[in-house]
């Protein structure tokens, strides 16, 4: 038998690779000759740099860069060596989790510690980066990013303007004098699974913008002074679209990268399921296990074992799925091909105690055989009795 796994991570409890050797480690007691082949997933957001690094072969990288407040924060991503690709989450340099609830105030807030760590990135020789910009404490079109890595956004004096969004406020000229000459050999799949635009009802400022702590005039301000930006940036640089759905992501994090770097916005799963080559595996596979921290009508919608089930349906593979908890409305999850899902809980516990990693290494594991001996006896490969 072969089986593959691809479950996110069970936030808190298990990484994606964790969760995938325990079930392997279940399987292999009713079957010690089964092949398990673990595989990473994520879907862009928080867990992809881990799931990426560790399920690709990649190293760890720590980096101290520029935080939200303009604080030094240790930032960590992944760089797989064998494709100089460099995986990042914006959120652990500029993420809303590094801010405390009285600090949000996204006039300060800024992204310039997102560009070193790409710099850095590009120092160790990657030209390849695939960046989830999920979690953002910021609102200031990427120019922190920006101004990291060489280019000049400077005031009418010619001094580079501050950080966070008051910045665009004072913007008068973008230059690409010192920009990092590595820069244009570099190519960015950008995690994105928002669609809204930089400017206007439906831009950054207005529906993430209270989120981040700013107050109803600030978000009249913002807007007018992105708007000012992209106008500014239209000028010099020909992809400028402020109404191209994602700009508006991470702040305008999205128009940064689309405007000045060789980037594409993509699903953030569909980046990840690529990257990993997860088709190849399926396609050879005789069942297909996935899962997630908890199971609801969200997962249907397109979550990562959604995407999962979609690849495995493609070769008519049987999907099972595992998850700590079945919310309201999983049961949607079987129209979108999960052929079946398990909560791995054993008994009444507190949170706490089903969280710990040991504990939900052990309960996953346990599930995953007694399934695992219903399926094979199901498929006439072994005997009941």
């Amino acid at each position: 038998m072969k089986i593959v796994t691809a479950i996110d991570s069970f936030k808190g409890s298990m990484t994606s690779m964790e969760a995938g050797r325990a079930v392997a480690e279940g399987i292999h007691r009713a079957d010690a000759g089964a092949e398990v082949l673990v595989r990473p997933l994520a879907d862009g957001g928080e867990g992809t740099v881990e799931a990426l690094t560790s399920g690709m072969n990649g190293s760890r990288q720590q980096v101290q860069v520029t935080g939200p407040l303009g604080t030094p924060v240790i930032c960590e991503y992944g760089i797989i060596e064998s494709s100089g690709t460099a995986v990042i989450e914006m959120a652990g340099a500029a993420g809303i989790t590094l801010v405390s609830d009285e600090k949000r105030n996204p006039l300060y807030t800024t992204t310039y510690g997102v560009g070193e760590v790409i710099r850095d990135a590009i120092k160790k020789g990657c030209r390849r980066f695939i960046i989830g910009i999920g979690g953002s404490a910021t609102n200031d079109g990427g120019s922190g990013m920006l101004q990291a890595l060489g280019y000049g956004f400077l005031d009418k004096n010619g001094n580079q303007i501050p950080f966070g969004a008051r910045g665009l406020k004072v913007l008068e000229t973008i230059t690409e004098t010192h920009v990092l000459q590595e820069l244009k050999e570099c190519r960015f799949r950008i995690a994105c699974d928002v669609t809204n635009s930089l400017c206007g009802e439906q831009g950054c400022s207005a529906v993430f913008g209270p989120q981040k702590g700013a107050t109803p005039s600030m978000v009249v301000e913002m807007d007018q002074w992105l708007g000012n930006y992209a106008a500014l940036a239209g000028g010099k640089f020909p992809k400028a679209d402020p109404k191209k759905a994602g700009t508006g992501a991470a702040g305008g994090l999205g128009f940064a990268f689309l405007t000045f770097t060789d980037a594409v916005l993509e699903s953030g799963i569909k980046i990840v399921l690529e990257e990993t080559r997860l088709e190849e595996y399926i396609r050879e596979a005789d069942l297909v296990i996935t899962g997630e921290g908890q199971i609801d009508g969200q997962t249907a919608m397109g979550k990562a074992p959604i995407g999962v089930a979609g690849l495995a349906k493609k070769y008519g593979k049987t999907v099972i799925a595992f998850t700590g908890a079945a919310g309201v409305d999983a049961e949607k999850c079987n129209e979108h091909g999960i052929d079946a899902f398990f909560p791995i809980l054993r008994n009444v516990v507190t949170l706490e105690e089903a969280m710990k990693n040991e504990n939900a290494k052990r309960n996953l594991a346990d599930t995953a055989e007694q399934v695992y001996r219903l399926w094979r006896a199901g498929t006439g490969s072994v005997s009941v009795f």
